[in-house]
């Protein structure tokens, strides 16, 4: 049931104090001192370690449960770091300027907001990866957020949003595809099943940004600023519409992640050395260290200053520790301590579905990481569901309402502090405004008093 076999077994009681100890800890720090997420981590690592050896669990076995959380998780990190390459690219090939000069062209101030949010979930069930999506279009509308003098808070809660509605509904999607793996649901079927109470989350939450937009436009002179700027470092070019091109088109024949970002941003490198006459050496630099502004406009500078492998490595180093502590939280018996007495406990329908949604969160926060969120709480509920006569599908469902969309929302999660790395913009800052993340565990946890029979 687990990936990493726990080497003792504490009781309930002694799980649940260190669990609101851990959590107490790397609250305290994040939101009392608010220090970098890695510091508490590693502190939490520190107590775990102490209290594993405490209980003659050996520092061998310890270690390797470190190693093994942090090795599930090589598989994203080498993502990020091609990610890094992929925005730095997408600079220089004028991809994300051009993707920014178009938004321009389309977004006033009013229902600002809301468009972002339907936009970005459009371009999310489209790529079917979040962190894709805020990694592209989402980087381009944080640019229009600041041209337009928008809460740069509200716009990232928005980019949030639409792009894990997307992730969620795509079937393109990893997630998506694990959970109705896990618990054996057809593709389809999942995706038809979560419209249930993603539908009416995506109505509410577009009914809000709608609101909270900009009610006056704004005045033609601050665009004029921006485009006028981005025409000046002439990236810009009709074939830098090319690598968004070859990465839609890569999701579509549905090829891995790291294969579609590598397509896109060698072609995206190759167009700059024809169009914008890049040499070599400066290229591969570009790659690791990102790429540079030099307008005459500061705050078009400030937008185009992005990328590279080495703005990743903030992320990488988190992603790291998280998994190496959520490994910890195994060997040592915690986690599966608490997943196990839940299996015990739970016969009503409406407890069984609110227990799975804080199970997936509880996991989310945690270990701060998605897939194992989804693949724990698969696992321990699918004999729950098959004893109290509940379909497979209202299991993955809740995987996806209250496991999927939850982990952006936690500030040492991988989501997290990719998303704020790439956008600028802290968890705790835009966490407030991401409706749509907020609002689906809430609505399947009112859904799942409704009766639910096997079709």
């Amino acid at each position: 049931m687990f990936p990493i076999n726990p080497k003792h077994n504490p009781s309930i009681g002694e799980s649940i104090l260190l669990f609101i100890f851990i959590i107490g800890l790397i609250s305290y720090f994040i939101i009392e001192l608010e220090t970098v997420p890695h510091v508490p981590i590693l502190l939490g690592i520190f107590a775990l370690l102490a209290y594993g050896l405490l209980k003659h669990i050996t520092f061998k076995d310890l270690e390797e449960g470190m190693i093994a959380g942090a090795k599930s998780g090589m598989g994203a990190i080498f993502l990020f770091l091609l990610i890094g390459v992929l925005i730095s690219s997408w600079m220089i090939s004028g991809t994300i300027p051009a993707l920014i000069n178009a938004g321009f062209t389309i977004i006033g101030g009013t229902w600002f907001y809301a468009i972002v949010f339907a936009v970005t979930a459009i371009v999310g069930i489209s790529l079917g990866s979040s962190l894709t999506t805020t990694a592209t279009i989402g980087v381009a509308f944080i640019g229009m957020a600041s041209a337009l003098d928008a809460s740069m808070a509200i716009t990232a809660g928005a980019i949030v949003s639409g792009a894990f509605f997307g992730d969620k509904m795509s079937p393109l999607s990893d997630t998506t595809n694990l959970a109705s793996t896990i618990v054996q649901v057809d593709l389809f079927d999942h995706i038809k099943h979560m419209s249930l109470t993603t539908i009416p989350a995506f109505i509410i939450t577009f009914i809000l940004f709608t609101v909270l937009s900009p009610n006056k436009a704004v005045p033609m002179q601050n665009i004029t600023d921006y485009q006028d700027a981005l025409a000046q470092v002439n990236l810009i070019h009709w074939t830098s519409w090319l690598p968004l091109l070859v990465l839609v088109i890569c999701t579509i024949f549905k090829a891995p992640a790291f294969i579609a970002l590598a397509l896109s941003s060698s072609l995206a490198t190759l167009l700059a050395t024809i169009t914008n006459h890049l040499a070599w050496s400066e290229i591969w630099a570009i790659w690791f260290n990102g790429y540079t502004g030099t307008t005459n406009f500061q705050p078009v500078n400030d937008l185009l200053t992005k990328g590279g492998i080495n703005s990743m490595l903030f992320t990488v180093s988190l992603v790291i520790l998280a998994l190496g502590f959520g490994g910890l939280l195994f060997v040592t018996g915690i986690i599966p301590s608490i997943l196990t007495a839940l299996q015990k406990k739970l016969k009503k329908v409406r407890s069984i579905i609110i227990s799975t949604a804080a199970t997936a969160i509880g996991v989310n926060v945690l270990i701060g990481e998605q897939y194992l969120s989804i693949m724990l709480t698969g696992e321990t509920y699918k004999s729950i569901y098959q004893k109290s006569g509940l379909p497979n599908k209202v299991l993955s469902r809740t995987l996806e309402d209250a496991g999927t969309v939850i982990n952006p929302l936690v500030p040492w999660s991988v989501c997290g502090v990719f998303i704020a790395d790439v956008l600028g913009v802290s968890v705790l800052t835009y966490l407030p405004f991401a409706f749509f993340c907020l609002l689906s565990p809430i609505i399947t946890i009112i859904f799942g008093g409704i009766a639910h029979t096997k079709n």
